[in-house]
Formats: structure tokens, C-alpha cells, sequence
């Protein structure tokens, strides 16, 4: 996309020293690189000027500078995403939420926390719990990335299959609209029908509608007992057949993670012994309120897994033995780039009864092109991160034709184009092969109603804004 026109950038600079001061920005080339880069494999685009507020007020403050001056603006946290989202596609502001990190409060008699965008996700999950507390979304960077990033991508993680995704758990907002208003939104009470769904629309909104500065959160009792196993299969099938038959037979876990044979490769000597044989393994943890009931659940839990094939299944005995099996979860993607330099991960999702089919099919598609595909991730809710792994960027087009093979084969089998990392620049093309042209119609409508200038990150979500 054309970047703005470096005079408009210059005058929000000029307004914004004299409104906040020259401290609260940055534009020497290490911070706009730092700011331009993410985890999501993209080339880097940095913004043309960066921007740190710390307060409400001053993001109401440059947003309305940016409106004032048709200067694009960015929300940024921690920058752990995987889509792109957070990269100036234009140019512009990037409005850095570092500073707003504060929890504000924790209400155990409501069950109730009130944060600022800038705390790290597994700040709030240990401050909570501290309390009995539980907040369960857990995506796999909850120690690097933060609740305002969380919102913006809706994102879920591991326990999803039990307790949902962020946006079950965001009760209010307190958002800056992209003219610059502050508005708050949703309510603090569990119930309230009041008005249409705000919240729902903006949580998941990839920073295109404006920016949360304040995020009142739902929270639930910490389950008392939780057990962890691990089962390795001969196949990705079998292993498959063994979440179905889990799923049907009246036990809930909070999470079923699915690793194919390539992430077991990459995690092999990482302080976990699999089996001869084993071409996957399924990760399956319980929670509830005691360990007698757990362990009644797991007996069954075990004995679907012998009678699908199981080689081996390792339960955990202690906490220090669940961290080793979790572990082995975490280490996959950094454990992947050295098998390969370089990897491109993708989130979709398919019903769980075609995971077989969908990662045999998603294998095919590299090695056609002579490309590694590796495929782990939320087997219990059908969410794979299906990863194209690769040398250089002399191998992008090939890697860009194993993308566009895996999103066909995707929505060929009834799934969608992503789960938890968002649209954002990744997917840009794919989004009008999941929507229609009236679907995508409305939700542009809906966007400019929000952001008549598009200032709101844009180029990100559609192709064409």
C-alpha cells in the first residue's frame, strides 16, 4: 500500500510535542525497526513515527492528532502476533501501550478484574489465581503477550476447548473510536442485554475500529485438581480417532493438543522419551474439584486411547512432571526452526473428524514443492497451526503456493481460514474465499461507519482497506 505523505506524519509530530511533549515520542531508525517487526514471519514495515501514551488521555490525544491530520495509526503491545497485524502497512503512528500495564483491580466477590491493555497475559493469569481465581485463555506467548493484543485478535489458546476464547470473558471496554472519542462499552455485571453486542463486535476487531485503553474481564473459580497425560500414536489418524472418541464419551478436557511427527522431530531430546514407532502424540489435561474425580476421568481417558492404538501414555505425577509434558508443547515452534531457518505458521480450522485428512492432504502440498509442513496444535477444537518450513527468501514462492493450497484444501473440508491469529496483512487474499461478497460488503460498510478516514490500521483484514 502507498505509505502517507511524509508532511502529514511531520505535522501530528509537531502537534503531538506540544500536546505531550517530545518525551512520549520516538522516531530514531532501532525504535521504528523494533516497532515494524513481529513474530509473524512477514517482512518488516516499520511505522514512521512511534508513539508512547501513558494514559487513556493521551491515546485519545494522538488518535485524535492522526484524525486531524489523515495520518494511519497502529495500536501496538507486545508484537508476538502471528498475522501481521500490528505492522504499519502505510506507515503512520504506532501507538505503543507498553506504558498502560497496570491491573487495576481484582473483585473476587464478583468474580471481576479490570486491566489495562499493556499487562502481559500471564501477569493477570498469576495475580488472579493468587485470589482462587481463574482466567483461563492461555495462548502459547501468555508470558510475552498482553491483554490489549489479546482482544484485538481474539485470542484463545490450549484451553479453549473447555473454556472458550477471549472474547467470552471481555464483560466491558473503554475504547478510543477512531475520531478520537472514548466511549465505554459493555458492562461490569455477568449478565446485561442492554443495547446491541459492542463488545462482541470490537473484541476480535484487529485494531481496524479503534483501541481498548481499559479491559474489564470475567473471571471464574480455580478448578482445585488438574491431571495431565501424554499418549503417543503410531499416526496422526489414530491419534485423531482418539480426540473424537474422547469428546463423545462424556469427558470434557480443558485441552487436547495434537503434535504430528516433524514437531515431534523438533522437540526429540527435550526432556520427553516417545516411543519407537511413535508418528504422534496428544497432549490431554483435566481440571475440576478433586483429584479422586480426575483420576476417574483419566482412567477412561487412557482406556480410549489403549483401545485407539496408544503405544505409551505418561501421566504426570506431580506439577514438576506437567511443566516437562507442557514443555515439549511450547518448545514446537522454536524447536521447528532448526529443522529449517525459517517458518511460516497458519492457524486454520477444520471439523475434528477431517484432522487426518487435512494434515495428510496439508504434507502433500509441500512436498510438492519440495517443502517441509509441520502441523500441531488445539486437536480438540480442530484448531491446527499447520507451519510451511523453508531456507530463504528464494523459496517464498513456493512457500506462498503451499499457503494457497492449504487455505483451498481448508475450506474445502467445511473449515476456516484462521482460529486465533486474525486476518491481518497474512490473509488478506483468502478472506473473500471464506466470505461472500455481501458478507464482505457489510463488514466494510461497518468499518468505515467506524473510521470514515480508515485510519484505524489500515490494510489489514481487506485486501482493499
Amino acid at each position: 500500500m502507498t505509505r502517507v505523505d511524509p508532511a502529514r506524519v511531520a505535522r501530528v509530530r509537531e502537534a503531538l510535542v506540544s500536546s505531550l511533549g517530545p518525551d512520549r515520542l520516538r522516531d530514531d531508525a532501532e525504535s521504528l525497526a523494533r516497532f515494524g517487526h513481529d513474530e509473524s514471519g512477514l517482512p518488516d514495515l516499520p511505522p514512521d513515527l512511534v508513539a508512547i501514551p501513558r494514559d487513556a488521555l493521551e491515546v485519545e490525544t494522538i488518535v485524535r492528532a492522526c484524525a486531524a491530520h489523515g495520518v494511519p495509526f497502529i495500536a501496538v503491545g507486545a508484537r508476538t502476533g502471528k498475522s501481521g497485524g500490528s505492522l504499519a502497512a502505510r506507515g503512520g503512528v504506532a501507538i505503543s501501550l507498553e506504558k498502560l500495564d497496570q491491573i487495576l483491580s481484582i473483585h473476587p466477590g464478583d468474580l471481576v478484574a479490570v486491566v489495562q491493555p499493556g499487562v502481559r497475559t500471564g501477569d493477570l493469569q498469576r495475580a488472579v489465581e493468587a485470589h482462587g481465581l481463574f482466567y483461563p485463555p492461555d495462548p502459547n506467548s501468555s508470558d510475552t503477550c498482553t491483554l490489549g493484543g489479546n482482544v484485538a485478535e481474539n485470542a484463545g489458546g490450549p484451553r479453549a476447548l473447555k473454556y472458550g476464547v477471549t472474547r467470552d470473558y471481555v464483560l466491558g471496554l473503554e475504547w478510543v473510536l477512531p475520531g478520537g472519542d472514548r466511549v465505554r462499552v459493555g458492562r461490569r455485571t455477568s449478565k446485561g442485554v442492554a443495547g446491541y453486542d459492542l463488545v462482541g463486535l470490537l473484541v476480535g476487531s484487529e485494531g481496524t475500529l479503534g483501541i481498548a485503553t481499559e479491559i474489564t474481564l470475567r473471571l471464574i473459580p480455580k478448578p482445585r485438581a488438574v491431571k495431565t497425560a501424554l499418549a503417543a500414536f503410531r499416526t496422526v489418524a489414530a491419534a485423531a480417532e482418539a480426540v473424537t472418541r474422547v469428546l463423545t464419551s462424556g469427558t470434557l478436557p480443558r485441552a487436547l493438543e495434537l503434535l504430528d511427527d516433524v514437531a515431534l522431530a523438533a522437540v526429540a531430546g527435550q526432556g520427553v522419551a516417545f516411543p519407537e514407532g511413535a508418528g504422534a502424540v496428544l497432549i490431554t489435561e483435566l481440571d475440576g474439584s478433586s483429584d479422586d474425580a480426575l483420576l476417574a476421568e483419566l482412567v477412561e481417558v487412557e482406556r480410549i486411547f489403549s483401545a485407539t492404538g496408544a503405544l505409551e501414555t505418561q501421566i504426570a505425577q506431580n506439577e514438576s512432571q506437567r511443566e516437562a509434558l507442557w514443555r515439549v508443547r511450547r518448545l514446537v515452534s522454536p524447536g521447528l526452526r532448526v529443522i529449517k531457518g525459517r517458518k511460516l505458521s497458519e492457524d486454520v480450522v477444520v471439523p475434528r473428524s477431517r484432522i487426518p485428512e487435512a494434515i495428510a492432504r496439508f504434507k502433500a502440498a509441500g512436498d510438492a514443492h519440495g517443502l517441509v509442513v509441520a502441523t500441531y496444535g488445539h486437536a480438540g477444537d480442530g484448531n491446527l497451526h499447520a507451519n510451511v518450513l523453508f531456507d530463504s527468501d528464494a523459496d517464498r514462492p513456493k512457500v506462498q503456493a503451499v499457503l494457497d493450497a492449504m487455505m483451498a484444501i481448508t475450506l474445502e473440508l467445511g473449515g476456516t481460514i484462521t482460529g486465533e491469529h486474525g486476518v491481518g496483512l497474512a490473509k488478506l487474499q483468502y478472506l473473500p474465499l471464506e466470505h461472500s461478497k455481501a458478507l464482505l460488503s457489510l463488514e466494510k460498510r461497518l468499518r468505515v461507519f467506524f473510521d470514515p478516514q480508515v485510519l484505524a490500521n489500515p490494510g489489514k483484514v481487506f485486501s482493499d482497506g
